[in-house]
C-alpha cells in the first residue's frame, strides 16, 4: 500500500485537498495528541463517549503510540485534521480489534470519513483481521450513518451504538446461491462487489491519485 495519497473524491463539487497517511506511532505522537486536543467540546465528547480533558487526551494519544494502534491520518497544511485508529484485539474484551474515528469541524461533509474508513478497513484486511468492533455515541449520528455505510451492523445499549463489521468477502458460491433465489439482484450485488474490489486496490497502490 502506498503510504501516501491524495485525496479526492469526484462526486463531490467541493473535495478535500489533504493527504492520508499512517502515522509512525513514536515519531509523531504529537499529531494525534494535538489533533484530538483541537476536536470541539461536542466533537470531544462524541470521540470518547463522554467528556474527556486534556491530559486525558494527552495519557490517551501516549498510549496509542505505545500499544500497537495504528493510526491513519488525513493531514492538510501540515495538520492531522481526521484520524482513523485501529486498536489491537488484545485491548478489547471481546477479542475483535477495536476501531474509532474522529474528524475536525474545518473537514467535515467533504468525505474525509469515507476515505478514513475505507483505507482503516483495508490496513485490517492486511493484517488478515476478519472483523472488526465499533462503539460509538447514541448522539454521534454522523458516525452511526457512516458505520451502517460501511456494513456495520448496530445495536443500542446504556447510551451507546455497539456493533461489528465483517471484513470477510463473499465468494462465488454465495454469489451464486444468492442468484439462484433472485437473479437481478444478485448481478447488481456482484457488480457493486467488484466495483468496491477495485476501488480499494487502486486506492491502496495510489492508482487513482490526481494527475
Amino acid at each position: 500500500m502506498n503510504d501516501r495519497e491524495i485525496v479526492q473524491d469526484t462526486a463531490r463539487s467541493t473535495l478535500p485537498k489533504g493527504a492520508v497517511r499512517t502515522l509512525r506511532q513514536q515519531q509523531e505522537l504529537s499529531f494525534l495528541r494535538d489533533h484530538l486536543l483541537r476536536l470541539d467540546l461536542a466533537s470531544r465528547h462524541d470521540r470518547f463517549h463522554g467528556f474527556m480533558d486534556d491530559s486525558f487526551i494527552e495519557r490517551y494519544a501516549a498510549k496509542c503510540a505505545d500499544d500497537g494502534t495504528v493510526v491513519i491520518a488525513y493531514i492538510e497544511d501540515g495538520l492531522v485534521r481526521g484520524a482513523a485508529e485501529l486498536h489491537p484485539p488484545d485491548q478489547s474484551l471481546d477479542g475483535l480489534p477495536e476501531i474509532a474515528f474522529s474528524v475536525e469541524t474545518c473537514v467535515r461533509r467533504l468525505g474525509v470519513g469515507s476515505i478514513l474508513f475505507r483505507r482503516l478497513m483495508a490496513e485490517a484486511r492486511l493484517k488478515g483481521y476478519r472483523s472488526l468492533r465499533i462503539t460509538t455515541g447514541a448522539q454521534n449520528h454522523a458516525m452511526r450513518a457512516l458505520a451502517r455505510k460501511f456494513g456495520a451492523q448496530l445495536t443500542f445499549r446504556h447510551g451507546e451504538s455497539t456493533g461489528s463489521i465483517d471484513l470477510k468477502p463473499r465468494t462465488q458460491f454465495e454469489f451464486a446461491k444468492f442468484a439462484i433465489a433472485a437473479p437481478a439482484d444478485a448481478a447488481r450485488a456482484m457488480l457493486q462487489f467488484n466495483r468496491a474490489y477495485w476501488k480499494l486496490v487502486m486506492e491502496m497502490y495510489g492508482w487513482s491519485r490526481a494527475a
